[in-house]
C-alpha cells in the first residue's frame, strides 16, 4: 500500500530555487576623499569596514532577492592602507548559503587611477540573515557552486560556520 503523499506544511516557507555564485558578485568603487581619512592621509578603517558591510549586503540582496541583516563579522584583516585620492574597490559574493543566512566574502583594493595600479588592502567575511517583511528570519535559496575556487570557498564557509556555532554555544553556558 502506497503512503499519501507528503504535503508541505502551509505554515513553513519552502527555500527559494538556488542562484549561482555569479548572481551575487557585487563590485562597488569610490574615490577616497580627505572625509573619509585620518590626519595621515589614509581612509579610515572605520570607513573600510563601512563600505564593506554596504558591499556584502549587496551580494546577499542579490542572492536572496531580500531585505538582510548583518549577523556577525569573523574576520577583516588590514594588510595595506589606501591613500586620498585613489579609488578603494570592493569586490563581494556569497561564500555559502545556509538556511536563513549566508557567508559574504569581501575583498578591498586600491588603485592609483593614473599608473592603474591595484593593491589587495583588505579582507573580510561577513554573515548575513536574511529577513521577510516582518522582519523575522527566512530562507535563502541555495548557492549553486561551479569552479574549483567557488568549492573552496563553499567549504571553507562550513568550518567557518561550525566554529561560530561553537563559539556561540559555549558563550550560552
Amino acid at each position: 500500500m502506497k503512503s499519501a503523499p507528503r504535503r508541505a506544511n502551509p505554515n513553513q516557507e519552502t527555500r527559494p530555487a538556488g542562484r549561482p555564485v555569479s548572481a551575487s558578485r557585487t563590485e562597488m568603487v569610490e574615490v577616497v576623499l580627505p572625509q573619509d581619512a585620518n590626519p595621515l592621509g589614509y581612509i579610515l578603517g572605520g570607513r573600510v569596514m563601512h563600505l564593506i558591510d554596504i558591499a556584502g549586503a549587496i551580494a546577499m540582496h542579490r542572492h536572496c532577492h531580500s531585505h538582510a541583516v548583518t549577523a556577525s563579522v569573523d574576520h577583516v584583516d588590514f594588510r595595506n592602507p589606501i591613500r586620498v585620492g585613489e579609488l578603494i574597490i570592493l569586490e563581494s559574493q556569497v561564500n555559502r548559503a545556509f538556511h536563513t543566512s549566508a557567508e559574504v566574502g569581501v575583498e578591498v583594493f586600491s588603485e592609483n587611477y593614473v599608473t592603474g595600479e591595484r593593491q589587495h588592502t583588505t579582507s573580510a567575511l561577513v554573515t548575513f540573515v536574511a529577513i521577510d517583511e516582518h522582519r523575522q528570519p527566512r530562507p535563502v535559496p541555495l548557492l549553486i557552486v561551479k569552479t574549483a575556487e567557488e568549492r573552496r570557498r563553499y567549504r571553507e564557509a562550513g568550518v567557518r560556520r561550525k566554529v561560530r556555532l561553537a563559539i556561540r554555544a559555549k558563550h550560552k553556558e
